[in-house]
Protein backbone atom coordinates (compact mmCIF):
# COMPACT_ATOMS: atom_id res chain seq x y z
CA UNK A 1 0.00 0.00 0.00
CA UNK A 2 1.26 3.49 -0.81
CA UNK A 3 2.30 6.38 1.60
CA UNK A 4 -0.28 9.14 1.89
CA UNK A 5 1.92 12.38 0.59
CA UNK A 6 1.35 15.23 3.86
CA UNK A 7 -0.99 17.09 1.29
CA UNK A 8 -3.12 13.76 1.07
CA UNK A 9 -3.42 12.85 4.57
CA UNK A 10 -4.29 16.93 5.50
CA UNK A 11 -7.27 16.49 3.01
CA UNK A 12 -8.37 13.15 4.24
CA UNK A 13 -7.71 14.78 7.49
CA UNK A 14 -9.94 17.58 6.76
CA UNK A 15 -12.73 15.34 5.12
CA UNK A 16 -12.73 12.88 8.24
CA UNK A 17 -13.16 16.33 10.49
CA UNK A 18 -15.82 17.76 8.30
CA UNK A 19 -18.01 14.55 8.69
CA UNK A 20 -17.68 14.99 12.42
CA UNK A 21 -18.90 18.63 12.11
CA UNK A 22 -21.43 17.52 9.87
CA UNK A 23 -22.89 14.92 12.24
CA UNK A 24 -22.68 17.58 15.10
CA UNK A 25 -24.62 20.32 13.38
CA UNK A 26 -27.38 17.34 11.87
CA UNK A 27 -27.74 16.49 15.79
CA UNK A 28 -28.36 19.95 17.18
CA UNK A 29 -31.10 20.76 14.32
CA UNK A 30 -32.49 17.80 14.96
CA UNK A 31 -33.14 18.39 18.85
CA UNK A 32 -33.18 22.14 18.78
CA UNK A 33 -35.75 22.80 15.57
CA UNK A 34 -38.82 21.30 15.13
CA UNK A 35 -38.14 19.77 11.58
CA UNK A 36 -41.93 19.07 11.02
CA UNK A 37 -42.52 22.89 11.31
CA UNK A 38 -39.31 23.79 9.45
CA UNK A 39 -40.71 21.96 6.64
CA UNK A 40 -44.45 23.65 6.87
CA UNK A 41 -42.43 26.84 6.90
CA UNK A 42 -40.61 25.94 3.80
CA UNK A 43 -43.44 24.97 1.85
CA UNK A 44 -45.86 28.12 3.20
CA UNK A 45 -42.35 30.21 2.04
CA UNK A 46 -42.19 29.38 -0.70
CA UNK A 47 -46.21 29.61 -1.77
CA UNK A 48 -46.08 32.72 -0.46
CA UNK A 49 -43.41 34.16 -2.67
CA UNK A 50 -44.57 32.06 -5.98
CA UNK A 51 -48.12 33.99 -4.80
CA UNK A 52 -49.05 37.12 -7.39
CA UNK A 53 -48.37 39.88 -5.10
CA UNK A 54 -47.06 43.41 -5.49
CA UNK A 55 -43.01 42.50 -4.56
CA UNK A 56 -42.69 39.91 -7.42
CA UNK A 57 -44.77 41.93 -10.08
CA UNK A 58 -43.22 45.17 -9.25
CA UNK A 59 -39.68 42.65 -9.93
CA UNK A 60 -41.22 41.64 -12.78
CA UNK A 61 -41.69 44.78 -14.68
CA UNK A 62 -38.21 46.07 -13.24
CA UNK A 63 -36.58 42.81 -15.17
CA UNK A 64 -38.60 43.41 -18.63
CA UNK A 65 -38.37 46.65 -18.56
CA UNK A 66 -34.41 47.05 -17.55
CA UNK A 67 -32.76 43.33 -17.71
CA UNK A 68 -33.04 40.64 -15.04
CA UNK A 69 -30.14 41.83 -13.24
CA UNK A 70 -31.79 44.94 -12.20
CA UNK A 71 -34.89 42.40 -11.01
CA UNK A 72 -32.11 40.83 -9.09
CA UNK A 73 -30.99 44.11 -7.63
CA UNK A 74 -34.57 45.51 -6.50
CA UNK A 75 -35.25 41.52 -4.84
CA UNK A 76 -31.94 41.53 -2.70
CA UNK A 77 -33.32 45.22 -1.55
CA UNK A 78 -36.68 43.48 -0.94
CA UNK A 79 -35.09 40.31 0.81
CA UNK A 80 -32.37 42.87 2.66
CA UNK A 81 -35.39 44.54 4.27
CA UNK A 82 -37.44 41.24 5.21
CA UNK A 83 -34.11 40.64 7.68
CA UNK A 84 -35.18 44.17 9.74
CA UNK A 85 -38.92 43.00 9.82
CA UNK A 86 -37.47 40.07 11.43
CA UNK A 87 -35.44 41.23 14.15
CA UNK A 88 -38.13 43.59 15.23
CA UNK A 89 -40.60 40.47 15.52
CA UNK A 90 -37.93 38.23 17.28
CA UNK A 91 -36.83 40.47 19.86
CA UNK A 92 -40.39 41.84 20.39
CA UNK A 93 -39.36 45.56 19.19
CA UNK A 94 -42.69 45.27 16.47
CA UNK A 95 -44.76 45.43 19.67
CA UNK A 96 -43.71 49.31 20.87
CA UNK A 97 -44.32 50.48 16.89
CA UNK A 98 -47.50 48.86 16.97
CA UNK A 99 -48.45 50.06 20.33
CA UNK A 100 -47.51 53.24 19.33
CA UNK A 101 -50.56 54.67 17.29
CA UNK A 102 -48.19 57.84 16.47
CA UNK A 103 -45.36 55.63 15.47
CA UNK A 104 -47.16 53.77 13.49
CA UNK A 105 -48.74 56.38 11.60
CA UNK A 106 -45.24 58.34 10.69
CA UNK A 107 -43.71 55.21 9.49
CA UNK A 108 -47.21 54.58 7.61
CA UNK A 109 -46.84 58.03 6.49
CA UNK A 110 -42.91 57.70 4.98
CA UNK A 111 -43.40 54.51 3.15
CA UNK A 112 -46.28 56.37 1.32
CA UNK A 113 -44.78 59.03 0.35
CA UNK A 114 -41.84 56.74 -0.71
CA UNK A 115 -44.03 54.72 -2.70
CA UNK A 116 -45.49 57.87 -4.34
CA UNK A 117 -42.10 58.97 -5.29
CA UNK A 118 -41.06 55.66 -7.32
CA UNK A 119 -44.26 55.71 -8.83
CA UNK A 120 -43.60 59.53 -10.10
CA UNK A 121 -40.32 58.35 -10.75
CA UNK A 122 -41.74 55.41 -13.32
CA UNK A 123 -43.91 57.58 -14.77
CA UNK A 124 -40.97 59.66 -15.48
CA UNK A 125 -38.87 56.92 -17.08
CA UNK A 126 -37.70 57.49 -20.69
CA UNK A 127 -39.74 55.78 -23.66
CA UNK A 128 -37.36 52.27 -24.07
CA UNK A 129 -35.66 51.85 -27.08
CA UNK A 130 -36.60 49.15 -29.13
CA UNK A 131 -33.40 48.59 -31.04
CA UNK A 132 -31.50 48.30 -27.87
CA UNK A 133 -33.90 46.75 -25.77
CA UNK A 134 -34.19 47.10 -21.69
CA UNK A 135 -30.28 47.71 -21.73
CA UNK A 136 -31.02 51.62 -22.49
CA UNK A 137 -33.21 52.22 -19.36
CA UNK A 138 -30.65 50.15 -16.70
CA UNK A 139 -29.90 51.82 -13.38
CA UNK A 140 -27.05 51.35 -10.86
CA UNK A 141 -27.59 48.16 -9.42
CA UNK A 142 -26.51 49.32 -5.61
CA UNK A 143 -29.56 52.06 -6.28
CA UNK A 144 -32.14 49.64 -6.91
CA UNK A 145 -31.22 47.45 -3.94
CA UNK A 146 -31.51 50.38 -1.87
CA UNK A 147 -34.93 50.74 -3.81
CA UNK A 148 -36.28 47.71 -2.88
CA UNK A 149 -34.73 47.76 0.70
CA UNK A 150 -36.77 50.79 1.59
CA UNK A 151 -40.06 50.21 -0.02
CA UNK A 152 -40.35 46.66 2.22
CA UNK A 153 -38.87 48.58 5.40
CA UNK A 154 -41.08 51.50 5.17
CA UNK A 155 -44.08 49.29 5.08
CA UNK A 156 -45.06 48.32 8.52
CA UNK A 157 -47.99 45.97 7.39
CA UNK A 158 -44.57 43.60 6.13
CA UNK A 159 -43.74 43.86 10.31
CA UNK A 160 -47.59 42.54 11.15
CA UNK A 161 -47.53 40.28 8.54
CA UNK A 162 -44.61 38.58 9.85
CA UNK A 163 -45.98 38.90 13.67
CA UNK A 164 -48.77 36.60 12.84
CA UNK A 165 -46.93 34.22 10.69
CA UNK A 166 -43.48 33.64 12.47
CA UNK A 167 -45.24 32.48 15.71
CA UNK A 168 -47.28 29.64 14.41
CA UNK A 169 -43.89 28.04 13.21
CA UNK A 170 -42.26 28.43 16.86
CA UNK A 171 -41.75 25.28 18.74
CA UNK A 172 -42.58 24.83 22.18
CA UNK A 173 -40.37 21.70 23.02
CA UNK A 174 -38.20 22.20 26.15
CA UNK A 175 -34.86 21.51 23.78
CA UNK A 176 -35.65 23.69 21.33
CA UNK A 177 -33.90 26.53 20.93
CA UNK A 178 -35.42 30.40 22.36
CA UNK A 179 -38.35 31.62 20.19
CA UNK A 180 -36.26 34.81 19.03
CA UNK A 181 -33.12 32.73 17.77
CA UNK A 182 -36.52 30.35 15.85
CA UNK A 183 -37.71 33.57 14.58
CA UNK A 184 -34.81 34.77 13.30
CA UNK A 185 -33.57 31.25 11.49
CA UNK A 186 -37.18 31.17 10.45
CA UNK A 187 -36.69 34.82 8.94
CA UNK A 188 -33.59 34.12 7.18
CA UNK A 189 -35.57 30.44 5.66
CA UNK A 190 -38.05 33.19 4.49
CA UNK A 191 -35.18 35.31 2.92
CA UNK A 192 -34.01 32.38 0.83
CA UNK A 193 -36.84 31.17 -0.69
CA UNK A 194 -38.42 34.37 -1.86
CA UNK A 195 -34.71 35.87 -2.84
CA UNK A 196 -34.58 32.21 -5.36
CA UNK A 197 -38.15 32.64 -5.93
CA UNK A 198 -37.59 36.45 -7.09
CA UNK A 199 -34.94 35.73 -8.90
CA UNK A 200 -36.23 33.06 -10.85
CA UNK A 201 -38.69 35.54 -12.23
CA UNK A 202 -36.10 37.88 -12.60
CA UNK A 203 -34.02 35.38 -15.12
CA UNK A 204 -37.22 34.27 -17.08
CA UNK A 205 -38.51 38.28 -17.83
CA UNK A 206 -35.46 39.37 -18.06
CA UNK A 207 -34.48 37.10 -21.17
CA UNK A 208 -38.13 37.61 -22.70
CA UNK A 209 -37.88 41.30 -22.31
CA UNK A 210 -34.96 40.67 -24.67
CA UNK A 211 -36.79 39.23 -27.68
CA UNK A 212 -39.98 41.77 -27.28
CA UNK A 213 -39.63 44.28 -29.74
CA UNK A 214 -43.06 45.63 -29.85
CA UNK A 215 -43.21 49.44 -28.23
CA UNK A 216 -46.67 49.17 -27.23
CA UNK A 217 -45.28 46.18 -24.78
CA UNK A 218 -42.79 48.92 -23.19
CA UNK A 219 -45.90 50.75 -22.74
CA UNK A 220 -48.06 48.55 -20.95
CA UNK A 221 -45.17 47.26 -18.54
CA UNK A 222 -44.41 50.87 -17.47
CA UNK A 223 -47.92 51.35 -16.53
CA UNK A 224 -48.36 48.54 -15.02
CA UNK A 225 -45.05 49.62 -12.67
CA UNK A 226 -46.44 52.68 -11.44
CA UNK A 227 -50.13 51.12 -10.95
CA UNK A 228 -49.02 49.16 -8.52
CA UNK A 229 -47.15 51.19 -6.72
CA UNK A 230 -49.57 53.49 -6.57
CA UNK A 231 -51.87 50.66 -5.55
CA UNK A 232 -49.53 49.78 -2.24
CA UNK A 233 -49.00 53.12 -1.82
CA UNK A 234 -53.19 53.50 -1.23
CA UNK A 235 -53.10 49.74 0.70
CA UNK A 236 -50.59 51.50 2.85
CA UNK A 237 -51.82 54.56 3.97
CA UNK A 238 -55.33 53.64 4.73
CA UNK A 239 -54.19 50.64 6.78
CA UNK A 240 -54.32 50.66 10.46
CA UNK A 241 -52.64 48.54 13.74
Amino acid sequence: MEAKTPLAQFVSWIENNLRGVRSIIMIELTLRVDLQLLIGFLTASVALALMPGPDNIYVLTESISKGWRQGVGITTGLVSGVLIHTTLVATGLSVIVFESEMAFNILKVLGTLYLLYMAYGAFKEPAMNVEIGPLSNREPLLKLVRKGFWMNVLNPKVTLFFMVLLPQFVSNDVNAWSPMVQMIILGLVFILCSFLVFSGIALVAGSLAAVIKNPRFWVITKWIKVVVLIALALVLVMSRV
